[in-house]
């Protein structure tokens, strides 16, 4: 065939460029928010934070906001009047003049709190974050006891070996075997170093398994006959006392009633992760991004101010970009991007906000009574009630949290499948969990209840539930199974 060149008229959708980062910034959480904003604010001169003055971001409030909230936001979308040559050197030398009258300390450290020099508080957060960890504890107990520097040197090293819980997994032999030929150290030596390593604060330290953990703290507490049974059964029987086994317990060990629960109770208190509490695990918070108050009887969302980036454009660089008009090469496309990100980031709260709404006035008996008033809730009810995509309302409640009366809920949390009753209606999956919680909260811990007797009680409620349903939603409530719920 000879080639040849052809006209051909399509049509197809493209997604342009501002609406990529719409879909971009709507699907972020709050932490990527800032960090994307902050890599805008570094690549685009034309975009700053605003710091409290002229044209900026302010979100839109809630129907039924107080008359001055609304005045404040008009008069923060209203642009300033550029001010004269002659005020701005005034304001200068006044400012110059009197720099720390005219300081708003108060917004010092990007919006935190303003804090004293000597606040006792901001020691203790330091303090805090430059915790010891188990090995400096250990070290400086070691530090002061009268040892030989062999013996030292070979305790340290049995503390390089334990694990964050302060176990110690590796058998002798393998750390035999690390050590240098010429340091004339045989087994007897690190079970020796062992030793002096498991009569070190916290009790428990060095053990190899969680039954010699918990005889080592037992053997530094008092004598007494509930010491004794539970030494007995942490050496012997822990297997059995885990399974709650108590018939069989009390066979082996030939105790009664009172004294199994007096020695249960004593193994209970004990801790089997000594080393945990030294452990520098970063406690990571949750800045809500919407806030549920009830309003004149009625429950209403608002955007938390905490959480949204204020943005506005570069006063300079947009002057000297209308002053040269045709000359501005880059600028003029930064200038447009820096509008895109405003008005996006803008939308995105918009949308929160809309969707958080529709969100807390489907679920107002959940904010009035609990989980057990908890509705069956799909994302396409929330899309159709807003004329939104369901894929929309999918972006906006994922890693986006709601703070309310009730704690703090991801809004993925409000939505969820439903149970048939026998009525003809549906119940929650949620309601379902917390009616189970109930129920096994309020059972009588000698005869607990299994998955079948609470699939029968929720069944007398109207609930239809599998016992396999029923399973499941205890699983993922961590409840143990009704064995390990029997008591003595």
């Amino acid at each position: 065939m000879k080639p040849s060149l052809q006209l051909k008229l399509s049509q197809h959708l493209t997604l342009t460029p501002q609406l990529q980062q719409s879909i971009k910034l709507l699907q972020l959480s709050t932490i990527e928010l800032n960090q994307e904003i902050e890599r805008f604010l570094l690549e685009n001169p034309m975009l700053e934070r605003s710091d409290g003055d002229g044209v900026e971001f302010v979100p839109p409030l809630p129907p039924g906001s107080p008359p001055e909230h609304e005045a404040r936001q008009q008069q923060a979308n209203t642009p300033e009047a550029p001010a004269s040559a002659a005020d701005s050197e005034a304001g200068d030398h006044a400012d110059h003049g009197s720099a720390d009258e005219g300081m708003d300390w108060s917004n010092v450290g990007s919006g935190a709190s303003s804090r004293s020099e000597d606040d006792d508080d901001v020691d203790y957060q330091e303090l805090q974050a430059a915790g010891v960890s188990l090995r400096d504890h250990l070290d400086q107990q070691v530090s002061l006891s009268p040892l030989s520097d062999r013996d030292r040197a070979l305790v340290r090293f049995i503390i390089e070996a334990l694990d964050d819980d302060g176990y110690l997994h590796q058998p002798l032999d393998e750390l035999l075997e690390l050590l240098p030929d010429d340091a004339d150290v045989d087994v007897d030596d690190l079970n020796i170093a062992l030793r002096h390593v498991q009569n070190l604060e916290p009790a428990g330290i060095g053990a190899r398994s969680p039954s010699e953990c918990l005889s080592l703290q037992l053997r530094t507490l008092p004598a007494s006959a509930t010491r004794t049974l539970a030494l007995e059964i942490v050496d012997k029987h822990l297997e059995l006392l885990a399974e709650r086994n108590f018939v069989k317990l009390k066979k082996l060990t030939g105790c009664d009633d009172e004294a199994l629960r007096a020695a249960h109770a004593l193994i209970c208190s004990l801790d089997p992760h000594p080393g945990s509490r030294y452990s520098n695990a970063e406690t990571r918070y949750v800045l809500p991004d919407v806030v549920v108050r009830k309003l004149r009887g009625r429950w209403t969302v608002s955007l938390n101010q905490e959480a949204m980036p204020r943005l506005r454009i570069n006063r300079l660089y947009a002057s000297l970009l209308q002053q040269n008009r045709g000359q501005g090469g880059g600028l003029s496309g930064q200038l447009q991007e820096a509008r895109w990100l405003i008005k996006n980031v803008q939308q995105r709260f918009d949308t929160i906000l809309r969707v958080s709404q529709a969100i807390v006035d489907q679920q107002r008996q959940f904010f009035d009574h609990g989980e057990v008033a908890m509705r069956p809730l799909t994302l396409r009810e929330i899309a159709d009630q807003l004329e939104l995509h369901e894929s929309t309302v999918s972006r906006v409640t994922t890693q986006k949290y709601m703070a309310s009366p009730r704690g703090v809920f991801e809004l993925k949390y409000f939505f969820g499948s439903h149970v048939a009753t026998d009525t003809g209606g549906a119940a929650s999956s949620t309601a379902i969990r917390a009616l189970i919680r109930q129920l096994v909260d309020a059972e009588d811990s000698k005869k607990p209840l299994s998955d079948a007797k609470i699939a029968e009680v929720l069944g007398q409620q109207g609930i239809v539930v599998a016992r396999r349903t029923i399973a499941k939603y205890r699983e993922s409530l961590n409840i143990p199974p009704v064995s390990l719920r029997k008591s003595i």
